[in-house]
């Protein structure tokens, strides 16, 4: 019968000068030598092979009670990844394209912070999508010690520093109020109502782009944001701070009032804006709001620009009036407030309104009037 090679079986050897028998076998890539006993103690080799067996017991255990990467991502997606469909694709884009390629046939346990540290630094990718990737792994911890896989320990992950890691590599652009004038005379129809809907209220486009017209109470001059849309998929909004019911400028809902007089699809179960390619069941992509943006702003001479570039704005406008910090807070719907919250305390609803109010007002004052409402 054919033996099993070595680097499988282990093999016992003798220190002639100790006069110690050493147990050696390959596990995980590595040598692991075990202390069997001295020469005295067993006499022969055989004696210490069999001695040996239960030692080579201790270590295949101890192997199999390591837990891969791999079936602890399985599981991970199961049980605690977040439900929400732009961040599971984030989560997933880092795991399938990083995290198991290198690390998927490897136990958690071997996910320290020095090799985890020098493998990212071997990536040529931004020191953000390197945080990205360190913080998935330190989930992946998180979630071993939360099932008892591993005993509860410091994360090693806390152990690993990116180097401009916190530190912003493309600076905020945002628009001037003029340059937003220049650039809606370039928008028309439905895509004028995203832009000025967009800076009133500094709504990320997902969120605008899932507005129903059921969604806006025109008796008490309010819109209720509540989900948003990604891939033509309708999801939650991002943080529950996001959902919130809030008012909306006279001159702002008279620009709404005029586009549902123009909507073909103007019931309170139907999109504010409908895609024309899939007959109202569906609104526009983002895709084709982006591609109308990007070629809008070119022809303003405001060069490229994306949809997030009017919270950007909504941001700026909002200091430039002098709203306090915390009156942005709110308004910006935003859910860390570590600092803002414990400084500034809660928002009043009245400034709120007035701050509003006055960011609508910058965004229509010197449009025409067929602009307003085209």
């Amino acid at each position: 019968m054919k033996r099993a090679p070595r680097f499988k079986t282990g093999s016992v050897v003798l220190d002639r000068r100790r006069k110690v028998w050493y147990f050696l076998q390959w596990a995980n890539g590595k040598r692991q030598t075990k202390t069997i006993g001295t020469l005295r103690d067993f006499p022969t080799k055989s004696a210490a092979w069999t001695a040996a067996q239960g030692m080579r017991a201790q270590i295949q255990e101890a192997k199999d009670n390591l837990l891969g990467v791999a079936a602890l991502v399985e599981a991970y997606r199961a049980e605690k990844m977040p439900r929400r469909a732009m961040t599971r694709q984030g989560y997933n884009t880092w795991l399938n394209h990083y995290v198991l390629p290198t690390w998927g046939t490897r136990p958690i346990q071997e996910l320290q912070a020095r090799p985890v540290d020098l493998w990212l630094r071997s990536l040529t990718l931004s020191a953000k999508s390197k945080v990205h990737i360190r913080g998935m792994i330190r989930l992946l911890w998180d979630f071993a010690m939360w099932r008892g896989d591993v005993p509860v320990q410091r994360n090693p992950m806390e152990l690993v520093v990116i180097p401009g890691g916190s530190k912003r590599t493309k600076q905020v652009r945002s628009l001037t109020v003029e340059d937003f004038h220049k650039l809606c005379r370039q928008l028309e129809g439905p895509f004028h109502v995203i832009a000025l809907l967009c800076a009133s209220f500094g709504l990320r486009i997902s969120e605008c782009l899932a507005l129903k017209w059921a969604d806006v109470d025109w008796l008490n001059s309010t819109v209720r944001v509540e989900r948003g849309i990604v891939h033509q998929k309708v999801d939650d909004v991002k943080t529950p701070e996001s959902q919130r019911t809030m008012d909306v400028a006279p001159e702002l809902l008279d620009v709404l009032k005029a586009w549902k007089q123009l909507s073909e699809f103007s019931s309170g179960s139907d999109w504010i804006f409908p895609s024309p390619v899939k007959i109202g069941r569906l609104p526009i992509s983002y895709a084709g709001v982006y591609r109308t943006l990007s070629s809008a702003g070119e022809r303003a001479g405001i060069g490229h620009l994306s949809s997030h570039i009017f919270r950007q704005s909504y941001r700026t406008w909002l200091d430039g009036i002098g709203t306090p910090v915390g009156i942005q807070q709110k308004l910006m719907r935003h859910s860390d407030v570590r600092v803002t919250m414990n400084i500034y305390g809660s928002a009043d609803a009245s400034a709120m309104r007035e701050a509003h109010q006055k960011i609508v007002r910058m965004a229509l004052n010197g449009l025409p009037g067929d602009c307003k409402t085209s």
